[in-house]
């Protein structure tokens, strides 16, 4: 059970308060068909904890979803009635619903997803087909991680229930060469024993991906965890490490997807983008939290699109770098509080740990370079971060983040002076255009800064009035 609260844009709202509490509501529900009692009252008792906190944080809409277990319980319409009486409308998912809100969950945060996704809970594992940003289909299997058990019998019970969803959906053909995208905690969890065993460099685990051939390691890691997980993941969560890499060991095999991917979001932001305007779901939802990012921390209004054309005269980037740059470019003020010996350091934090979605690991690490090098920090110093990225990549994007370091220091972060200044690439030079009578704005810092751009790039630096 989770209550998350959100605020900000709607196209990528923000978690400013999440709680979850394990309460085991599918526990043995296979065998009973019933709630167990203690599972109820620890549900409810958690159910007027959030209502009293939702009515305190003065949430204006909440939305209350239930999923399997309650769905598939003998007494699930009777819970709700008790839930109700708590002053919350509960709204119990059909198995299609809850697979399609998975669905779109993944598309909210991987806006170009094109595989399978599956949405593993305590009660059911939700399959749905995703791309062409919508969902098509969906199918839900009592296969949660509370109700299998990984024992040869259980094995082989969840491979049979498995098969014949496949074969009786026309799922199995729809995954083979395509991407499998994992949804739920306890999919989330085996990422991050992966990441663990791989001394993977960033802690995140939103499109962290793996080859299918390494999914039989990572059954054999989750099923004797190293004990430092227990450090970064919550017990109950290793206790269901070994179902969940066996569900997903059985997966592989039968659709035999080309990689898996893992989304952060699910069911709660599939919601929130289901509910979204057509015009609002196009939008970047990277670019749109930058940009709101980068906006509250601004020193004198947010130019980071006016600082992105500003430099972009200078590189003939692809798409999707063009759109990389101006990320980095809208989170270039974050760092102007922190003391210049710690600025470097804050971009880079940001650009790798940020609550950022619709971006790959390669891609955070791209910004980080453009953020040190804007900084005054030529270097990532992980090297690790290094083998994530495509070494001319991060080269362009040292010199986007010297362009940005140039254009900072020209204009002192005021949008007005980048409206009344170009730079541009002429005849073998990087020319800096000032208007006429402005040519102090050029100091002995900026020269500094023109002269490194320009050496960087091969070319000579310039000034010129007009």
């Amino acid at each position: 059970m989770r209550l998350v609260v959100y605020a900000g844009s709607e196209r990528i709202p923000t978690p400013i308060f999440n709680e979850k509490v394990l309460a085991g509501l599918g526990t043995r529900i296979e065998q009973t068909g019933r709630l167990s009692e203690s599972a109820r009252e620890k549900a409810l008792e958690t159910l007027r904890r959030f209502k009293l906190l939702i009515g305190h944080m003065k949430v204006k809409r909440t939305h209350v979803m239930a999923t399997a277990a309650i769905r598939d319980a003998k007494d699930g319409a009777d819970f709700v009635r008790q839930i109700q009486k708590i002053g919350l409308d509960c709204e119990v998912l059909s198995a299609e619903e809850e697979a399609q809100l998975a669905g779109m969950g993944v598309l909210s945060g991987i806006p170009d997803a094109d595989g399978l996704a599956g949405d593993l809970g305590g009660g059911s594992l939700e399959l749905v087909d995703v791309s062409g940003g919508g969902v098509d289909g969906g199918v839900s299997l009592p296969l949660g991680v509370l109700r299998v058990e990984t024992s040869s019998s259980g094995e082989k019970a969840a491979r049979k229930a498995l098969k014949a969803a496949l074969k009786q959906n026309g799922l199995r053909d729809h995954g083979r060469d395509r991407s499998f995208y994992l949804v739920g905690g306890s999919w989330r969890a085996l990422a991050r024993i992966d990441m663990l065993t791989r001394d993977y460099p960033l802690p995140v685990t939103h499109e962290y991906s793996l080859p299918p051939k390494r999914i039989a390691e990572l059954r054999r890691n989750a099923t004797a965890p190293d004990p430092a997980l227990a450090k970064i993941i919550a017990p109950a969560r290793l206790a269901t490490a070994p179902v969940a890499a066996m569900l997903l060991d059985l997966l592989v095999d039968e659709i035999e997807p080309s990689k898996i991917v893992v989304s952060s979001f699910g069911i709660r932001e599939g919601l929130l983008y289901s509910k979204l305007k057509p015009a609002l779901r196009k939008l970047d939802p990277l670019l749109e939290d930058a940009r709101e990012f980068g906006g509250g921390e601004h020193r004198f209004g947010q130019h980071g699109d006016l600082l992105d054309e500003w430099i972009g005269g200078l590189f003939k980037d692809e798409p999707e770098m063009r759109r990389l740059r101006l990320a980095a470019c809208l989170l270039a003020d974050v760092a102007w509080q922190a003391s210049p010996t710690f600025r470097a350091d804050r971009g880079i934090e940001m650009a790798l740990h940020g609550n950022w979605v619709a971006v790959s690991p390669a891609e955070r690490v791209i910004i980080a370079q453009a953020l040190s090098s804007s900084f005054g920090r030529d270097r990532l110093s992980d090297e690790r971060l290094l083998d994530l990225c495509d070494r001319n990549a991060l080269a362009r994007a040292h010199e986007w983040g010297l362009a940005m370091r140039l254009g900072q220091r020209l204009s002192g972060g005021v949008s007005s002076v980048l409206q009344r200044t170009g730079l541009n690439a002429k005849d073998g030079t990087i020319e800096v255009r000032v208007q006429r009578g402005e040519e102090a704005l050029v100091g002995e810092a900026v020269e500094r800064r023109l002269v490194r751009l320009a050496e960087t790039l091969g070319r000579e630096p310039s000034v010129v009035s007009a």
